[in-house]
């Protein structure tokens, strides 16, 4: 494998076989907790206008994300995988719009294979990808921390590249610290700041043991991730 960190959602400067995009604070961590909670797929919008004119061809579907960090008006559903899980979201389809990581996988679509993660899913990420897509080709694979200057997704990523690699040199524990006293995490600790809550944070730095990677879905007219069993 021939593994390459890039950060930011700019368009990498060259393509890949595989590509990972990381969203630790918050993008792929709700859309992990989504899925868990019974969505079909998510729809990724690359603006707020393009979210609502999926949401006025299909009704039913709920807009979720957020722009600056921040809820977006006349969305159904903000960026806390935290307050997700107080609603009943079972068989929907989601529309996510986020600064960093939805815009960091829409500029990834050259990637043959396009797989998104916060930290909650990364290791079943990696391990997916070692195990049964990487083989014994030298592979090219991108892994996209998606956050220009934060250092939650780079410690994400090399978590990843350390999982993918087999090497041991990362350890768990000091990911998650990183995370927690990261920049992006700051405003999350702030108690004035009543737009984001601590428990964010809490629901981020957990390794959840699921049975599924996500992967978006090229082949469609709107990207899609959609859950791919293990």
């Amino acid at each position: 494998m021939r593994i390459t960190i890039y950060q930011g959602a700019a368009t990498p400067p060259t393509t890949a076989e595989i590509t990972i995009v990381i969203d630790v604070i918050r993008a792929f961590t709700l859309a992990h907790y989504a899925f868990l909670q019974g969505v079909n797929r998510i729809c990724l919008a690359e603006t707020v206008t393009q979210a609502f004119q999926i949401k006025q061809k299909n009704p039913e579907y709920l807009l979720a994300g957020e722009e600056g960090g921040y809820a977006i008006k006349g969305f159904d559903l903000d960026n806390s995988p935290y307050h997700l899980q107080k609603q009943t979201i079972s068989g929907k389809t989601l529309v996510l719009k986020t600064t960093n990581g939805v815009r960091a996988a829409l500029n990834s679509l050259s990637s043959d294979h396009l797989f998104v993660t916060g930290l909650t899913n990364a290791r079943q990420t990696a391990d997916f990808i070692r195990d049964r897509m990487a083989g014994e080709n030298e592979k090219k694979i991108h892994i996209i921390a998606s956050h220009p200057d934060g250092d939650d997704d780079l410690a994400c990523a090399e978590y990843i590249k350390d999982t993918l690699e087999n090497t041991h040199a990362v350890s768990v524990r000091d990911m998650k610290e990183r995370i927690i006293n990261s920049q992006a995490a700051e405003k999350f600790f702030d108690e004035r700041n009543t737009a984001f809550t601590q428990e964010d944070i809490d629901h981020c730095i957990r390794e959840l043991d699921t049975n599924f990677v996500m992967k978006v879905d090229k082949t469609t007219e709107i990207p899609m991730i959609e859950r791919v069993k293990v």
